[in-house]
């Protein structure tokens, strides 16, 4: 049986490659991670001279000012359900209020409906959701509060899988309605069944390199969007609009850590156009902490988006998951307790006890800070997120990890705890979107770079970064060359694109911005080899599933 199943791998091998690059000797070209482990690679890039504008987009840039008028729809998105016949339709109505004496609108005043359907001009369809309002509230002398507009969020449901959908939002008794939008379900979750292009995106921000970025990730024409958090960077803002690309740099005595949040109003008008048609499924990052008054955190990013939260079991918009074809893609929170005794560990046992790999064979992991990066910014930085989680993603066979937080691109080796496994998973870092902060260059086995284990706490408040007790790094805090399990490291940004072929091989591209738009900075194979790497969870992680 065993050798049946190394035929079919081989075969589905041939088959992948053939579907990837078309065929010819080109093919060859491409590794797989069946030729790895790889032998590191480090390219080092000049750091001014790819850095392009990494400056913010003014307020008055075109592509981010207010366009409608009164209640009209604007800054209109589409996030996925937990499942292919369901979708969320998120927009704004009404504009946001700056200052002292701000008064927040009223949600119930407008309506949140969306009327959609197969034909442009026949929307027969029509769901109802709900809206919100948040602020953003600073007690202090000379800061400015805001509140946003009213924020709708609609759930439509029953929907076809692999279908164009057409659909208008917004109250028509005002009436105050968008254009006609449309949008393509994901596929039916089955083996043989994947969307062509998922664009994997990180620290995006709203920079001329984040133009760069998305005009890049457009013209690969992905099905779906990750964004894997540090969405906007309004945090790097005091509420009178004066930004610094090192907030503690620039603003050391500021009572508070300020936000401007307007900056999430004018990244959503810059995104609408592309997000409005193509779903996007983000995560948060640190940058979406974002203090207030009463220790509220994470407020816009709570608020704004969209969540399958509640249809796939979880209580909180820090973590949830979903499926999209035959993947079936778990989104954590960094942020968030993650020690086995919290409810995040908890709902994450229950929900990988529930994957049906002969239905959704590929598993593929995301959240926002990389438990494996050779950079000295941010390294080691999430040790005690690894230590509580990594032995479950690994008992249950994740595929592909996905991260930003450093912003760079590296790809590893199969690794887990710091050791090459060849059943373990693939750990990709693209926090390189386009975000206004230093690009990251330095690594810490380059001499002199190795950061005190000092400065290492965990964000959560834990510490589990020491030095290593054996192996290569034995008694040192960093290697003193590029680890083993770091195949490829580059300073540049970038985005990735994933496409899943069939049930062993998927496609991986990491695309540089300086580069053409048909060029690749960075292409692999990623085979899965389930005969070879049984999933066998163990005694303990079956007897705390409830």
């Amino acid at each position: 049986m065993a050798n049946w199943a190394v035929v079919v791998t081989l075969l589905l091998s041939a088959v992948a490659v053939g579907e990837g690059c078309g065929g010819g000797a080109a093919c060859s070209a491409v590794p797989s991670t069946l030729d790895g482990p790889f032998a590191p690679v480090t390219v080092r890039l000049d750091d001014e001279a790819f850095r392009g504008e990494a400056v913010d987009l003014p307020e008055t840039d075109p592509r981010v000012v207010r366009r409608v008028r009164g209640f009209e729809p604007e800054q209109i998105s589409v996030s996925l359900s937990a499942t292919a016949d369901s979708v969320w339709i998120s927009w704004v109505t009404g504009d946001f209020q700056m200052g002292n004496d701000i008064q927040p609108l009223d949600p119930a005043k407008v309506a949140s409906i969306v009327r959609y359907g197969r034909l442009r001009h026949h929307l027969g369809l029509k769901a109802t959701g709900h809206s919100l309002v948040y602020s953003q509230i600073y007690p202090f002398k000379g800061m400015q509060n805001y509140t946003s507009g009213i924020i709708h969020h609609v759930r439509l449901t029953g929907l076809e899988p692999s279908i164009r959908y057409f659909y208008r939002c917004g109250d028509p008794s005002i009436p105050a309605l968008s254009t006609i939008h449309e949008f393509r379900t994901m596929p039916v979750s089955g083996p043989k069944s994947y969307p062509k292009r998922i664009a994997v995106v990180g620290d995006l921000g709203l920079t001329y390199n984040t133009t760069s970025t998305v005009d890049h990730m457009k013209s690969n024409k992905p099905d779906l969007i990750l964004l894997l958090g540090d969405v906007t960077y309004a945090n790097l803002y005091l509420t009178n609009g004066t930004g610094s690309k090192c907030y503690s740099c620039s603003f050391p005595n500021t009572p508070i850590h300020e936000s401007y949040q307007p900056r999430w109003d004018y990244w959503a008008r810059f995104m609408e156009p592309t997000v409005s048609k193509i779903p996007i499924m983000v995560i948060e990052g640190n940058h979406e902490e974002e203090e207030q008054v009463g220790g509220k955190t994470f407020e816009a990013y709570s608020s704004r988006f969209a969540f399958p939260t509640k249809e796939s079991g979880s209580n909180s918009t820090f973590y949830y998951s979903f499926k999209a074809g035959g993947i079936h893609f778990v989104m954590l929170g960094a942020y968030i307790s993650y020690n086995k005794s919290g409810e995040q560990y908890k709902w994450l046992l229950r929900d990988l006890a529930s994957v049906d790999r002969r239905v959704t064979p590929w598993l593929i992991a995301t959240w926002h800070p990389p438990w494996y990066s050779t950079y000295k910014a941010h390294y080691r930085e999430v040790e005690c997120m690894r230590v509580e989680m990594e032995e479950l993603l690994y008992s249950y066979g994740v595929d592909i990890v996905f991260n930003g937080h450093v912003h760079a691109y590296e790809r590893s080796n199969r690794v887990y705890n710091y050791t090459l496994d060849p059943c373990a998973s693939i750990h990709i870092m693209v926090g390189d979107g386009g975000n206004r902060e230093k690009m990251a260059v330095n690594h810490a086995d380059d001499p002199g770079h190795c950061p005190d284990p000092a400065t290492t706490p965990d964000d959560m408040g834990g510490f589990c970064a020491f030095n290593f007790t054996s192996g290569p790094a034995e008694g040192k805090f960093c290697w003193d060359h590029q680890p083993d399990y770091s195949a490829y490291r580059e300073s540049s940004f970038g985005h990735g694109i994933l496409e899943v072929k069939n049930e062993t091989h998927a496609l991986w591209t990491w695309h540089r911005n300086q580069d053409s738009y048909k060029s690749t900075g960075d292409q692999l194979y990623i085979v899965r080899q389930p005969h070879k790497c049984p999933i066998l969870p163990n005694s303990a992680t079956k007897m705390n599933l409830f």
